[in-house]
């Protein structure tokens, strides 16, 4: 089975997905939503991917929602800014910050982090040194920065994905 159907979840979630992009439940946007999902598991076998162990769901728990008010309270920011509220002047900047993780899936999940929310960007990850480079639009102090990525973001990666 596995070799026929090697994700069965991306699979599944391809298959939903090709659905929903295409709003219709025709058996031809079924039959063809089941070629592409059953493509689309097969394509992911050739990327022999590192298998994952995921650890602890009350630490992940902890992190969406810590992400959530990170992105609402940078939602709120941004606008602030772009609106021209408190004239102040503002300074967009870079930030090098040393991660000492180094799992592939911690580092994805923390560039979706970082550039999901508003004001900052993902730039660059060097493997070699460790090092993570973002741009702020609002760069106020670049150690409080390097705080909040180890601490609130890696320091909770760490214990999900090592």
């Amino acid at each position: 089975m596995t070799r026929f159907l090697p994700f069965p979840i991306v699979s599944f979630c391809l298959l939903a997905l090709w659905l929903l992009l295409n709003q219709a439940a025709t058996l031809g946007h079924i039959l063809l939503g089941c070629m592409v999902a059953l493509v689309g598991g097969r394509i992911l076998t050739v990327l022999e991917l590192p298998s994952v162990l995921v650890r602890r769901p009350r630490v992940i728990l902890r992190l969406l929602g810590l992400v959530a008010v990170d992105i609402v309270r940078s939602n709120l920011a941004v606008g602030q800014i772009v609106l021209g509220f408190g004239r102040r002047q503002r300074t967009a900047g870079f930030v090098k910050i040393p991660l000492d993780m180094r799992n592939p899936y911690g580092l994805a999940s923390l560039a979706c982090i970082i550039t999901s929310t508003p004001g900052t960007l993902w730039v660059n990850f060097d493997a070699q040194k460790g090092s993570l480079m973002i741009h702020v639009l609002d760069l106020v102090d670049e150690n409080e920065w390097i705080r909040t990525i180890k601490d609130r973001y890696e320091r909770h990666l760490l214990e999900i994905f090592e």
